[in-house]
């Protein structure tokens, strides 16, 4: 008997209902997993079932509970037993003197995502939070589960251990059960080993990528971050990634995490690293956020939101490191993680947003807001992935600059790590801030209060100065006079998608969803519209033609000064030697190398 079978055996001995279940796909094609749930050792007159209504890791209320559908429930004669839905994820079933009961249901799963479920004719993947029901009553129960592949081919991979039975896994309870995804079917599995620790790489689909190459660098990746941290908190991890044909997303777990991206993203240079970045920042959160985690966040709540104001640090200080991590891993250079900081950089600048949402507003409101914008978003919200990402890039600039580079937000990870990770105490605000605050050696209040509990635009040059660089905005000879609108061709229609805050286009009385038709009685496409601007100047008054809602209307415009497009982190003119040091001691290379 295996030690992970002695340990799941200990569990049922206890006075505790044991759950098991069963996942099957005998027609995979049809996208609908059949669960069974076997309750066994039960004592109530009711069985309470819920489903959660989202997922850690993915701040939005996502409602899984509606792919469920044939719903049933039988005692161990296989009679039915009464159930009745009290809501949207809650099923209640009658269990008077009914000591095992067994519960069937299908899951439609077609949506290939990291936080959801997908199955097809060459792959199943589910996440714990959108297949499985939990009991509330006993939140710290020992789950089972066996999965049924509709073929022996087909591999099963998760991060949960084995029983020791044929693709048999436990976890310990509900929390460890949904932060271990399962990738079953047909996959190409790759096994390597860092610092005495077991790793896979495990890839679901086709595509242009270099197993060899991915691996060499996710070597140089886990390095660096153990680093960080003083080694790595797992025995195995897993790295799970499903090439497909768009887009790219990842969920982060305690033992493995989730990649999505373009099956053809690997050889150009700029989107292989852009993949790095991705697989560096979900390694990350390993430690940010999976076990040194906000107190909102210690005990999850998955029937509805869990707020915090501290998703500005926990995504956007993983993402200011999916910076950093590449760079120090010599995956790319000082200037390309220049490049890379500066369209960052003018992501924040180009938002107008900013100006109205705090960051900590920004992470409160990530349930309502990140996950669902709409036209006007850009002039209401900012991203906390994005601010976030620069107010700690700020704070590890001033950390650094007045400690000499001997102390920086490595520092405050790695106290963080202790005080916070390893016991797997949540933090609270005020525990953050007075952590930052010793490391930094500096009362931080006017930090925060400007910087992440308002919305004062964040000086760059001021905290980049003493590295010998700058941010420079583009060239304005070459930007076209101000209307403010982001034109889109979809179906062969301009659609007008955002028209940004105190805008001419806004002032005028231009819409979001108005088809943009004609500049001065002469049509206008929008991979035509800026050409077509640099015709004017500044003050010019123009006519644009639009239909609204199908009705023709024109409107006038007076068109303003140029506004910046792009930033860029430039070093300044003759650099002291000082500078030239702190440069060398934050990115390891000297200005003239970096630039």
């Amino acid at each position: 008997m295996t030690e992970a079978t002695k340990i799941f055996n200990h569990k049922l001995e206890r006075t505790l209902p044991g759950i098991n279940y069963q996942v099957a796909m005998t027609q995979p094609e049809n996208h609908l997993f059949k669960v069974t749930l076997r309750v066994q050792n039960w004592n109530s007159q009711e069985l309470n079932l819920k489903m959660p209504v989202w997922t850690p890791g993915s701040y939005l209320v996502r409602e899984y509970s509606k792919h469920i559908q044939n719903f049933s429930a039988h005692n161990h004669e296989g009679k039915p037993l009464v159930w009745h839905k009290l809501s949207k994820n809650h099923w209640q079933i009658q269990t008077k003197d009914i000591t095992e009961i067994t519960v069937q249901y299908r899951v439609f799963a077609n949506e290939l995502t990291v936080r959801t479920n997908h199955l097809d004719a060459n792959h199943a993947y589910f996440n714990g939070a959108a297949l499985f029901f939990y009991i509330p009553e006993f939140p710290d129960v020992a789950y089972q589960v066996k999965i049924l592949t509709p073929s022996p081919s087909w591999r099963v991979t998760t991060a949960l251990p084995s029983t020791g039975k044929t693709n048999t896994f436990y976890a310990d309870d509900f929390d460890t059960l949904v932060d271990s995804p399962f990738e079953i079917g047909y996959q190409d599995v790759y096994k390597f080993e860092v610092l005495g620790k077991n790793h896979e790489l495990v890839i679901w689909g086709k595509g242009n990528i270099e197993p060899k190459r991915v691996i060499d660098d996710l070597q140089k990746i886990i390095q660096v971050e153990a680093e960080i941290f003083g080694g790595l908190p797992y025995d195995r991890y897993i790295f799970i990634l499903h090439l497909a044909p768009q887009g790219a997303g990842g969920l982060e777990h305690k033992n493995c995490c989730t990649l999505n991206y373009n099956r053809l993203g690997f050889r150009a240079k700029d989107s292989y690293e852009r993949f790095m970045q991705l697989a560096a920042h979900e390694f990350f959160h390993l430690w940010n956020v999976k076990r040194i985690r906000p107190k909102a966040l210690e005990k999850f709540d998955y029937e509805g939101e869990n707020y915090t104001t501290s998703l500005w640090f926990c995504e956007g200080t993983t993402s200011y490191y999916d910076l950093m991590i590449p760079l120090r891993s010599g995956i790319y250079d000082a200037k390309t993680f220049l490049n890379n900081l500066s369209k960052e950089i003018t992501r924040l600048q180009t938002t107008p947003g900013r100006f109205i949402q705090p960051v900590s507003e920004s992470s409160w409101d990530a349930w309502i807001k990140l996950y669902r914008p709409d036209a006007n978003s850009s002039n209401s919200q900012i991203s906390y992935y994005l601010k976030g990402e620069m107010v700690s890039l700020l704070l590890d600039l001033l950390i650094r600059s007045h400690h000499n580079n001997k102390r920086s937000l490595d520092n405050v990870m790695a106290i963080l790590w202790e005080q916070f990770g390893k016991p797997e105490i949540g933090f609270t605000p005020t525990d953050l801030q007075h952590i930052i605050e010793s490391v930094a050696g500096m009362d931080l209040s006017d930090f925060f209060q400007r910087f992440i509990d308002g919305t004062e635009e964040l000086p760059f040059n001021e905290y980049l100065e003493p590295f010998g660089l700058q941010v420079q905005a583009e060239d304005q000879k070459e930007c076209v006079p101000y209307l403010g609108i982001t034109v889109k061709t979809e179906n062969g229609r301009e659609s007008i998608k955002i028209v940004e805050i105190n805008s001419p286009a806004q002032i005028a009385g231009i819409d979001p969803g108005d088809e943009l038709l004609a500049i001065d009685g002469i049509r206008v496409t929008a991979d035509r519209l800026n050409d077509r601007l640099k015709d004017y100047q500044v003050g010019d008054s123009i006519e644009i033609s639009v239909f609204h809602q199908d009705e023709l209307r024109t409107y006038r415009v007076t068109l303003e000064t140029p506004v910046p497009k792009s930033y860029k982190v430039v070093p300044i003119l003759q650099p002291t030697d000082t500078q030239k040091q702190n440069l060398m001691g934050w990115l390891g290379s000297s200005l003239s190398n970096s630039v």
